[in-house]
């Protein structure tokens, strides 16, 4: 394709895939060369206890990049390399549940800071006391979508609540919903005829071009009831591209849903944000533990997860899944 590099919209999908190649050969290469060195320290050991400690950090470079490995090959879904739309919403619990939206919103960005993934916000709005009302995120890295499938559903947290004078302890519910960020030439069809389209003033703090111009979009599918909206760019038009966008993500995701809801058992099935639909519970209260539904899996240190330490739970998720997959 001589003419390739006029033609951005044609080429963005190869690079992305190039990307992804890529990445994977690094991680192969890295592996292997933790391999030999793992080798070479095991030889010097064998004649030398000075090497133990050395050997030590080498075996534990290797585990860690194994396990990294692992975790590529279990990310073979069609749109796994995609970069990922994430929303999260807060449900029962008021302004409980609106702060522990906050805070889902602060761990997802610290994990995709740790892993050096892009993170932009595509739609915040904030509640009238503390926490959001919802919030959506575009997270841009290879196999995003892949890595956050997994954390699509409902998310519990049991503390003692900042916001109540007498100390008791509360539990508040917020939903995450993930979608791949589809690529340009996939085929979604929405007619003109199916959307209703508002404008608004945006609303939050920051700027004086706040709440003076009508630039927020909002946009419904009438045939499905799906509703997006964007209000963090300047500009109407902008706002209203990166709607369209976040609306074929939703319409892309709902179809492959409806293909595979006879084949597997996800998410998409879920109850109302409350009590006994929830995938996972992060406890402040009385003890100290997050602990994942579906694989069972714990991490007693509640804190680190918070900040975004996600890649155990992302990681067991991801094994439980393929376990699931290949049993039906």
């Amino acid at each position: 394709m001589p003419d390739a590099w006029n033609q951005p919209d044609k080429l963005t999908p190869i690079l992305r895939e190039k990307s992804q190649l890529s990445h994977r050969i690094a991680m192969y290469d890295k592996l292997h060369a933790d391999k030999e060195d793992l080798e070479v320290w095991l030889e010097l050991a064998a004649e030398d206890e000075d090497s133990l400690d050395d050997l030590a950090r080498s075996l534990v470079s290797f585990e860690e990049n194994l396990q990294s490995t692992e975790m590529s090959t279990l990310l073979g879904g069609e749109q796994d390399g995609n970069n990922a739309i994430l929303e999260v919403h807060p449900g029962a619990g008021g302004v409980e549940s609106q702060d522990w939206a906050e805070m889902l919103v602060r761990m997802y960005t610290r994990w995709a800071e740790d892993h050096e993934f892009q993170i932009k916000v595509l739609d915040l709005q904030h509640a009238d006391e503390a926490g959001i009302k919802s919030a959506t995120l575009q997270v841009e890295g290879p196999y995003a979508y892949g890595y956050l499938r997994g954390e699509a559903g409902i998310h519990r947290l049991i503390r003692i609540s900042p916001f109540d004078a007498s100390g008791r302890r509360h539990t508040s519910f917020a939903s995450v919903d993930v979608y791949p960020d589809v690529d340009e030439d996939i085929e979604v069809d929405v007619r003109e005829e199916d959307l209703r389209v508002d404008v608004f003033r945006a609303s939050g703090p920051g700027g004086q071009h706040v709440n003076k111009t009508n630039s927020a979009v909002r946009i419904t599918h009438l045939p499905t009831n799906i509703v997006v909206q964007c209000q963090n760019e300047k500009s109407q038009i902008r706002n209203r591209q990166t709607a369209m966008k976040l609306l074929k993500a939703r319409l892309y995701e709902r179809e492959l849903k409806i293909r595979e809801e006879s084949q597997r058992v996800d998410y998409s099935n879920k109850e109302a944000i409350n009590f006994g639909s929830q995938i996972r519970t992060y406890t402040l209260q009385p003890y100290r533990l997050v602990k994942d539904h579906r694989s069972n899996t714990e991490d007693g240190n509640v804190d680190a997860v918070l900040d975004g330490a996600l890649d155990r739970l992302i990681r067991s998720y991801l094994l439980y899944a393929h376990a699931e997959q290949q049993a039906l």
